[in-house]
């Protein structure tokens, strides 16, 4: 037998460096050969060093042997050390009793609670000033370097330099928060950098959403936290001999400005080649013109690790055509719409300023269109355009290159225009796909090219939408809004392993709160977002994504963590009851037609608070009882005043409320039949066209699959004319998700890049290859695997690499039949429910005909 522990992650991560969890979660696989394979026990040990694990000593921590099935553990010694590597394995027995040993990982803790020998630095400039401060300072080793780690925080955005090399691959550092709550440092291993004798360390500092220098709607110019950035960092070396040397921000760092002029989130980037100081980031360069940093208060009281992906250009692409329009401007067009920026080559004389223009569609004379996006920017000043980064040249007569460092922007083509004559090609520009590099965990395909193409651009539009959080367009907002996020949440996580991500932005969601309870339904937020406006379906994210996490994974921490803001939320919530309802909000947002009432969905999503909630207790050890009182209580009122035993029908009758009703558990008990009946005759009657918006888009294709209906929803995913999502990628030819069923000929207010209609990829993926989690065995200790072999398909697969492996389904026709194949993970079991056939598997791979 072959059962060895593998893909060894702690906090979700392999091998992290730079974590500040206080008891860290430990993850494994099994990699087995035999199907009936199940782990009923494990020891998790961890020691300080690799050589101490070998020798059978865990000096750290060792968990015992633990009964159980589940391939996850928490540490549970003494406290751990700040900066400090340790070590550890699992040892696994199986159900044969026999037991097998994990190779050895390892993690790396961060500062965590320990003092910070560094300042807080900036310069002497206000938060007015345009050009990006930039720091650097000189020091001397005298020994041989062992090891090397910086660690860095940023008010705003850094790039880290040390010896003229830059640090690290990550973006537009450190990731976005309420910077007067909370601010991010991340851990880089800087070993191959650092050298004895001369060295330098240097940064260059972004405005980032910390210090809003333009105008739009949403008021971040006047947050509360704005400020000139500012910046926080230790190296800490360790030398050969064992002793310790720390380098760190104070005012004995200079300062000055340069070639970056000017930066923001919703224009871009203004960098002046002929500012350059060469050798500043360098031992040697002479800053005596410079100014000494000056010291300056935090910005927030926590300074915590970064502990989810970074932001990383994760794709080069290149043009696909070039049209040029005369000498001075050119338009380039990639073969998808993405977030990121270009990288610019170019020859020309000094002076020459180069305009790089990013948009999502291009008018008839081929220029570009920004009118669908640019709507909510307000500039001020003569130079600010929407989505603009502009270089301008130093004039060597060589070739000059030109990356952003601190913007993004959401794009499909590039207008390129330059002060004076200049010659490009397909070759001048490069498109980089930027984005939070949550690493890839779930695919799906099937004989249909249409539905193949749904699902492509779906997951392009949500990767286009992680910036830190998660966003609803990469162009004109770039803002957190909540059900955008939760409505989302299910394809994310069957494409993409989102764990530390979205924790990550539930911490937002604390910071975020307000004494009163209240939340806002953009996160995070400077002050706009509060009130009766978003509303309980938008404040909702802050319990349907701890419970996404929670199926997904079987883990907890999120929601004991959030516990102490939900329970302020649903008090504060009950104080807006009017008559036992909630009368305000946004519901079905988007719709195409027919409008769903706004305080059936409101006070829909309030009962369902109140059922994951009592859910949430239960696991946490809570009482449950007021949780499940108040859903009873709410689901009676609901029930009342908007269903209609006669008819069916809830709020009226619009597929978006029965798909809710159904969706939420509202519907009364054996009544369930009815109401997705009469959701299939609103459907039928419609041609079986859509008529919803964001909720009935999550709701309509699952409810009505649950229900028996699943060649209405066949019919309804497969249209090609508007609207649908067919004809956004076969009529249209989009590559992402727009905002709404169509786009307005006057183009106003319509992103292409959103993701908050894709939830279709999620049904694919649940409903035709049949992938799906148990709710009452979560993180996949039970599977459920539902397919159906509908006749407009010759075949659908899908994969999904769970918490606890692989699972895979796929089903082909071959003459009469179909041959399914499923996968389970080893210490998984699956249940197989096929037209009226259900059958239990164990782990391993399986063939099934039907």
């Amino acid at each position: 037998m072959r059962s060895v522990p593998e893909d060894l992650r702690t906090e979700y991560l392999e091998n992290p460096i730079g974590t500040d969890a206080p008891e860290p979660r430990f993850t494994w696989t099994v990699g087995t050969d035999r199907e009936d394979f199940r782990q009923v026990k494990y020891c998790v040990e961890v020691a300080a060093s690799e050589e101490l694990l070998a020798g059978g000593q865990a000096d750290v921590w060792s968990s015992g042997p633990v009964n159980s099935s589940v391939m996850r553990a928490v540490y549970g010694g003494e406290p751990l050390r700040a900066r400090t590597k340790y070590y550890w394995r699992v040892t696994v027995w199986g159900n044969s009793g026999r037991c097998r040993m994990s190779p050895v990982a390892a993690f790396e803790t961060g500062k965590g609670g320990e003092a910070w020998t560094g300042q807080w630095i900036t310069d002497g400039h206000d938060r007015e000033f345009e050009p990006a401060p930039m720091f650097r300072r000189e020091f001397s080793l005298d020994r041989e370097v062992a090891a090397a780690r910086l660690y860095i925080a940023a008010a705003g955005y850094y790039t880290c330099y040390i010896n003229g090399e830059r640090v690290g691959e990550n973006l537009l550092d450190p990731g976005y928060t309420h910077f007067d709550k909370r601010v991010l440092y991340v851990t880089h291993d800087v070993t191959p950098l650092v050298r004895q004798g001369a060295n330098a360390v240097a940064a260059v500092l972004g405005n980032g959403w910390y210090n809003e220098q333009s105008v739009a709607v949403w008021n971040f110019h006047e947050a509360r936290w704005r400020d000139r950035p500012r910046m926080l960092c230790e190296l800490h070396v360790t030398y050969a001999d064992g002793s310790e040397e720390i380098i760190a921000s104070d005012s004995s760092w200079r300062t000055a400005t340069g070639p970056y002029t000017y930066n923001n989130l919703y224009s871009g980037d203004m960098y002046d080649a002929r500012l350059e100081q060469p050798g500043w980031t360098q031992p040697g360069f002479d800053d005596g013109r410079w100014q000494a940093a000056a010291v300056t208060a935090a910005p927030a009281p926590i300074v915590a690790a970064q502990q989810m992906p970074a932001i990383r250009a994760t794709e080069e692409i290149a043009p696909d055509s070039v049209r040029a329009f005369g000498d001075r401007i050119y338009v380039f067009s990639f073969p998808k719409n993405m977030a990121g920026f270009c990288r610019l080559k170019v020859r020309g004389e000094a002076g020459t300023r180069i305009a790089l223009r990013y948009g999502e569609l291009l008018r008839a004379d081929g220029r570009l269109e920004q009118g669908n996006i640019d709507v909510y920017y307000r500039p001020q000043k003569p130079y600010e355009t929407f989505q603009q980064d502009i270089f301008t040249l130093r004039g060597t007569g060589a070739e000059e290159e030109f990356t952003p460092s601190f913007s993004y922007h959401g794009f499909q083509y590039v207008e390129v225009e330059a002060s004076r004559p200049v010659t490009l090609t397909a070759e001048s520009l490069t498109a980089l796909f930027v984005h939070t590099a949550v690493e890839p965990v779930g695919t799906f395909s099937c004989s249909s090219p249409l539905l193949n193409k749904v699902w492509d651009a779906t997951m392009q539009a949500y990767r286009s939408n992680l910036h830190s959080i998660p966003t609803d367009c990469p162009q004109r907002e770039k803002n957190g809004w909540t059900a955008d996020a939760h409505v989302a949440v299910d394809l994310g996580l069957l494409g993409f392993d989102g764990i530390t991500f979205y924790e990550k932005w539930m911490n937002d969601f604390i910071d975020n709160q307000r004494e009163a309870g209240d939340i806002s339904g953009i996160i995070p937020s400077a002050g706009w977002g509060y009130g009766e406006w978003p509303g309980p379906v938008w404040d909702a994210a802050m319990f349907l994504i701890p419970d996404a996490l929670y199926n997904y994974y079987g883990d907890v921490r999120c929601i004991e963590t959030l516990y102490p803001a939900m329970e302020r939320y649903l008090a504060y919530l009950g104080t807006k009851e009017r008559d036992g309802f909630i009368p305000f909000g946004i519901g079905d947002w988007v719709y195409w037609r027919t409008t769903t009432d706004t305080e059936f969905t409101s006070t829909a999503y309030y009962y369902y608070d109140n059922v994951l909630m009592a859910r949430f207790a239960r696991l946490t050890g809570h009482d449950p009882k007021p949780y499940v009182d108040k859903a009873g209580e709410l689901r009676e009122r609901i029930n009342a005043r908007f269903f209609d035993p006669a008819t069916g029908n809830y709020a009226g009758g619009t597929q978006a409320a029965q798909a809710v009703a159904l969706w939420l558990g509202l519907v009364p008990e054996g009544q369930e039949e009815i109401v997705a009946g009469r959701l299939h005759e609103l459907v039928a009657a419609n041609d079986y066209f859509l008529d919803f918006g964001l909720l009935g888009s999550k709701t309509v294709p699952a409810m009505l699959t649950r229900y028996g209906y699943i060649g209405d929803a066949m019919r309804m995913a497969l249209k090609t004319d508007a609207p649908s999502w067919g004809y956004w990628v076969e009529t249209m030819g989009y590559t992402t998700l727009p905002e709404t069923w169509t786009l307005s000929p006057e183009f106003h207010d319509a992103s292409l890049n959103h993701v908050f209609m894709g939830d279709v990829a999620a049904w694919c993926m649940n409903s035709l290859a049949g992938i799906n989690y148990d709710p009452a065995a979560p993180g996949f200790g039970n599977i459920l695997i539902t397919p159906h072999f509908v006749p407009e398909l010759d075949w659908a697969e899908g994969e999904y690499r769970s918490v606890r492996g692989l699972v895979a389904s796929r089903w082909r026709r071959e003459g009469g039949r179909v041959v399914l194949t499923v996968t389970v993970p080893a210490g998984s079991t699956a249940e197989v429910r096929v037209e009226g056939c259900v059958e239990q598997l164990g782990s391993g791979t399986h063939t099934l005909e039907f």
